[in-house]
């Protein structure tokens, strides 16, 4: 067979629609639940793995956005007060778009450096740095 004939077949052969994300990374959601007074996270070590900080980064964070004190127990983040999911998913979106993703390619290959006195996120897959004003 000749090579157009190989790609007419493997055309034909083709499913029509083809779902696929467009996205590699995805910004994780909270699990969790209320217990009593406190939020419980449950999967708050993934979010931090999948982010590729480290998690007191994200737990100081957290803190001080959320105003309310937070420990860190066998893989679980638990609060000192109820808190709505949306409410604490918003918040890591937030993190995620100063702290993980590249303000020019918009990759999450980033590495936080911190020379002197600031700090600059650097894209590790288009070679961009950016200081980044927030604190943690």
């Amino acid at each position: 067979m000749s090579y157009e004939e190989l790609l007419k077949k493997a055309r034909k052969e083709l499913p029509k629609t083809i779902v696929s994300s467009k996205e590699r990374f995805e910004i994780p959601k909270v699990s969790g639940h209320v217990e009593g007074n406190k939020t419980i996270i449950t999967n708050f070590m993934q979010i931090c793995d999948i982010f590729g900080r480290e998690f007191s980064q994200l737990l100081k964070y957290l803190q001080k956005e959320l105003a309310t004190p937070a420990v860190l127990e066998n893989q679980r983040l638990i609060f000192g007060r109820k808190l709505n999911s949306n409410f604490i998913n918003q918040k890591i979106e937030h993190f995620a778009k100063i702290f993980v993703l590249c303000k020019e390619c918009g990759k999450p290959d980033t590495k936080l450096i911190r020379e002197d006195r600031f700090l600059f996120l650097k894209c590790t897959a288009c070679g961009a740095k950016h200081s980044v004003t927030a604190k943690i």
